[in-house]
Parts: structure tokens; C-alpha cells; sequence
């Protein structure tokens, strides 16, 4: 069934659109503009511009979903295939399917929605022309991870993305930006090197590059020590860009460091390509070696959800000084290790959970850092204890509108029924209860009891941090004193009385309102434009599972058994 009944060739067209548009664009972008499209302001109209190529390739995005076969979901369709490289047998292959497909479009439409935001609130640092050519070519990098179906293309549209997001951390990000980009960088550069060894084993060793020739051998070729040599040389590059625990480090002071556009992109679509390896590649390819490494993945996985719950807390208590854009970073470290513990479970059920917790944490975790980006706009700081404030005048007060978007996205991310987050986690912790065959039942039992511990510690932090910063800091009111006499402290000598003022002039104004109860400017039309997509397809998403679900299912169980429907 389609939407739109269009024929193959343009399908192809669409899908080679997609990912090429954007690098044309980010080319485009440093060109000087036309002297008709400059406008008042020739930084607006290379910001124009940007919004129109990442509008572009939404509507194409859009326009292919629509045109996709959702009755056959478990196939590659819009699939090209031209020999590049004839001496290696590397081919430009591209195709997608129901696990490809939610993630085409969710990077189209948060890109769309960066660019949109970029163009009214623009991060300092240098020429705009930069920030849109680095911004297209980070969304074509993703675009293509998601849409090839050869190893070495896929190596080398995943390294596509670091260049441009080390400089948009390094050149338009905040403080200690240097030392967060080059740690950024120098992990996920390093986790790359080995993963290339792995890819490399595996073409050699199976004679192919070509990802779908390989799921559909679902690892006969290889024998076991290849499996599991690579899967554990992959399996440390994908872990590095996913972030699992310990290898999570660069991502918190990439995400403090990092504009607010920078940050959307890098938790919502970055994170995914890592995730996205993992099933497109290794529980096809190396089913053996992933089964080695299951329970592993899985333990790291547990400890991540419950680390970054532990740091998230440690960060929203009062004193602590923490950066709210730090605690969300952190919540990314424990949503991801519900994704990786689906995986692992290497059964259909956990990972459909994976795919859709994939597809909620980029929808949840990129409004989230919109709407941290705005209050640090606001506040001229991220700082918890500021604002929080003592005076109990923080954002329900002074930006209601803004306060209550917070909070729904702070429920919506600990797994509220009926939102999007809810669904994913949900479906890996039935994954655990009974994984694959083959894998200890009672391990991974214990390792779904502490995700449920998590799921606990999840909510505590996102409720301490709505009470703080929507909220503010509770104060106890002070004690009625009689007239004519001020608070005094037990068996202190009283205070003198209050001089008398009545003869005063009353016409003399107030004394004006501390700056902490002054109110704020809330939610701004443009801020609704970029926020109002992300709050719709949450809903959507969690009162109706079975559009994304529907997709994937399929997909997944032919994956899973080897090419076989």
C-alpha cells in the first residue's frame, strides 16, 4: 500500500536527492549569493538559504515515505546499484526499508527545523556561510549512513559528519568549546580506526561489501573467530558513537560546549548512527559473534541507564551547581543504554523496542535541548541553582508557556504512557524478560530489572528538574509579626520601633522588582514553528504505535532470520 503510487525510477531520484542535495547546497552556501537574493542583510539570505535546501529535502523525505510500499517494508525499495570502485567491488548502493526509512526522515525534519531556528536566532561566532555549509553537510553525511547498503560507503559517510561537527562545536559553541571538540573528535576518530579493521575483515573474509548480500548470508561465510573479531572491532567504533558506558565521555562536554542547534543534531541524529550499525550490520552479518557479545553489550548497557540516572541526580540536587544542558547529555547516556539492551536481546521484540526508543529519544531529546538552548537564552545561563532561584519565581511565573513545554518534554522522556518514550523502553524490557535462544534467561532477567530500577531513577531526576526550574526553590513563608514590631531572634534585645512615614508622600512609585521575579519573553512564533512538529509527532508516536511499529516489524524479523520472510 502507497500513499502516492509513483513509478521506481523516480523513487530512486528521490532517495539519490536526499543525500546529495545538501552536499550541492553546503556548495552553494559559499558561493557569493545572487544580487536579487541578498536582501537588507546578506547574512539572512545564506540563512534563507539553508532553510530552503533542508526544506527541500523534507518535502523529498516526506514524498518518498509516502511513496514507500508499506506493505512490503522487509524490502529495499528506491534501491540504486552502479559500480564505483570495480578493482574492490565497491558499489554506490543505496536503498531503504522500514528500519532506514523513520530515521531519513527524522534527520530531514530536525535539520529543517535547526536551519529554521538558526535563521531568527543565529549562535555567535564566525560567517554564517560556514554555519549553513557545515550544517548541510552534516545532515548529508547522516542521510547517506541511513541510506547506503555497501560497508566501505557507509564507513565513509559515518566519518562524513565528525569534520563539520567539530567545527560547529569548536567555532559556534560556548565555553571551553576547544577542549570539548577535540575530545569529541579524537574518540570517535579512534573508535573509527578499529571499526574499519572490522569492516575490512568482514568484506575480505565474505568476498562482498554489499550490506544486503550479507544479511542474507547471515553469516555462513564467516566462521566463528571472523564473527566475533569483528564484532567486537566494530561493535567499539559504533559503541564510541552511540555513546555506551564508559566509552560516553566526550558526549557531556560536547553537549554543554555545543550550540543549541548542534546539540539537537548531535542527540537526535548522530547518536543513531551508531545504534543503526548495530542492526543494520552486525545482528545480520556476524549473528554468531553478536551472540558471543549479547550479554556484554547488554551489561554495559544496564550500567549506562543507571550511571546516567546517577549522574542526572547528582546534577539536579541544590548546591550542586549543575548545568542543565550537562543533565540532559547525561539522560542521553541512559536512554541510548535502553536502545543498546534492545539489541542485545537480539529478539524481534527488542529490537522493534530499539528502533522505536531511536526514533522517541531524537523526537524528546531535541526539543529538550530547543527548549534548554531558550531558557539559556533567557537566563543568560544554564546553571540549575540559578534558575532555580530562592524567590519561587521561575519559569511557571515569569514564561508560563515556555515552563509547561518543558515539563512535557521532561515527562515525555521519562516514559509517561501515552507519549512516545513510553513505548520503547517498555518494549526492551519484554525483549529481556526473553531473549534470543541461546542466551542466559536469567542474566538477561536481572539486567531487565535494573533497566526497571533505571526507568525509577529516570523519573526522580526529570521531576526534581521540573520542580526546580518550572517551579523554583521552595521557601518557607515568613511568620506574621505584630504590628509595630519587626522579627526578632529569641532572647535578642528588641528592635527599635519603625520610624513613622506616615506624612510620606504617598505618591512616590514602588520600588521596582528584583531582576529574579521579573517575567521573561516567552515562547516566540518562531520557537513555536521549530518546537510545534516535535510536540505533535511525540503524541503521535505514543497514542499510536503502530504507524512506526508497522514499519519496522517486518524489516526486523526478516533481518533477523537471515533474508528469510
Amino acid at each position: 500500500m502507497t500513499v502516492i503510487d509513483i513509478s521506481p525510477s523516480v523513487m530512486q531520484f528521490l532517495l539519490a536527492f536526499i543525500v546529495v542535495a545538501p552536499l550541492l547546497g553546503a556548495a552553494a552556501a559559499l558561493l557569493p549569493a545572487p544580487p536579487g537574493l541578498k536582501g537588507k542583510n546578506p547574512d539572512q539570505a545564506v540563512l534563507r538559504h539553508g532553510v530552503t535546501v533542508t526544506g527541500a529535502v523534507l518535502v523529498a523525505a516526506i514524498v518518498l515515505a509516502a511513496c514507500f510500499d508499506h506493505d512490503r517494508p522487509a524490502t529495499m525499495q528506491a534501491t540504486t546499484d552502479i559500480s564505483w570502485i570495480p578493482a574492490l567491488d565497491v558499489r554506490i548502493h543505496l536503498g531503504v526499508d522500514g528500519i532506514s526509512l523513520p530515521l531519513l526522515v527524522l534527520t530531514a525534519l530536525l535539520t529543517f527545523l535547526c536551519a529554521l531556528y538558526s535563521y531568527f536566532k543565529l549562535p555567535a561566532g564566525p560567517s554564517p556561510k560556514g554555519f549553513v555549509a557545515l550544517v548541510l553537510v552534516l545532515e548529508s553525511g547522516t542521510l547517506a549512513t541511513f541510506a547506503v547498503l555497501d560497508l566501505l560507503l557507509f564507513f565513509l559517510a559515518f566519518e562524513m559528519v565528525l569534520i563539520p561537527m567539530y567545527f560547529l562545536i569548536a567555532r559556534w559553541g560556548g565555553d571551553r568549546r576547544q577542549a570539548a571538540a577535540w575530545k569529541f573528535i579524537l574518540y570517535t576518530l579512534l573508535g573509527s580506526v578499529v571499526m574499519l579493521l572490522g569492516l575490512l575483515l568482514i568484506g575480505l573474509k565474505s568476498g562482498t561489501f554489499d550490506m544486503v548480500a550479507l544479511a542474507t548470508d547471515n553469516g555462513r561465510g564467516l566462521t566463528t573467530s571472523v564473527q566475533v573479531t569483528a564484532v567486537l572491532a566494530i561493535g567499539i567504533g559504533l559503541a564510541v558513537k552511540t555513546p555506551m558506558w564508559p566509552l560516553h565521555s566526550w558526549l557531556p562536554d560536547a553537549h554543554t560546549a555545543a550550540p543549541t542547534v548542534g546539540s539537537v543534531l548531535l542527540a537526535g541524529v548522530l547518536l543513531k548512527m551508531g545504534t543503526y550499525g548495530f542492526v543494520r550490520i552486525l545482528l545480520p552479518v556476524a549473528p554468531d559473534g553478536m551472540r558471543t557479545f549479547a550479554p556484554y553489550l547488554a551489561a554495559f548497557a544496564v550500567v549506562g541507564i543507571v550511571y546516567g540516572s546517577l549522574a542526572c541526580l547528582a546534577l539536579a540536587r541544590t548546591g550542586a551547581r549543575g548545568d542543565l544542558k550537562r543533565l540532559i547529555a547525561y539522560s542521553s547516556v541512559g536512554h541510548m543504554g535502553f536502545v543498546l539492551l534492545g539489541i542485545a536481546t537480539m529478539t524481534p521484540t527488542g529490537v522493534n523496542g530499539a528502533l522505536f526508543a531511536n526514533i522517541a529519544h531524537g523526537l524528546i531529546t531535541g526539543l529538550l535541548f530547543f527548549l534548554v538552548g531558550a531558557v539559556k537564552d533567557r537566563y543568560g545561563t544554564a546553571d540549575l541553582d540559578t534558575l532555580a532561584g530562592a524567590t519561587g519565581a521561575a519559569l511557571y511565573g515569569r514564561a508560563p508557556r515556555l515552563g509547561a513545554l518543558l515539563a512535557f518534554a521532561a515527562i515525555a522522556s521519562l516514559g509517561l504512557p501515552g507519549l512516545a518514550g513510553f513505548w520503547g523502553e517498555m518494549l526492551t524490557l519484554f525483549g529481556a524478560y526473553a531473549p534470543a535462544d541461546g542466551l542466559s534467561r536469567p542474566a538477561f532477567r536481572t539486567f531487565m530489572a535494573i533497566g526497571a530500577f533505571g526507568t525509577l531513577l529516570t523519573a526522580a531526576y526529570m521531576l526534581i528538574v521540573v520542580r526546580r526550574v518550572c517551579m523554583g526553590e521552595y521557601a518557607p513563608p515568613p511568620r506574621p509579626v505584630p504590628e509595630g514590631r519587626s522579627p526578632a531572634t529569641p532572647g535578642a534585645p528588641p528592635a527599635p520601633a519603625a520610624p513613622d512615614t506616615s506624612r510620606a508622600s504617598t505618591a512616590s512609585p514602588a520600588p521596582p522588582a528584583p531582576a529574579t521575579t521579573r517575567r521573561l519573553a516567552d515562547i516566540q512564533p518562531y520557537e513555536a514553528a521549530a518546537w510545534t512538529p516535535l510536540v505533535a509527532l511525540t503524541v503521535l508516536a505514543g497514542l499510536w504505535p503502530a504507524v512506526l511499529l508497522g514499519l519496522t516489524d517486518p524489516a526486523v524479523q526478516q533481518l533477523l532470520s537471515g533474508g528469510k520472510s
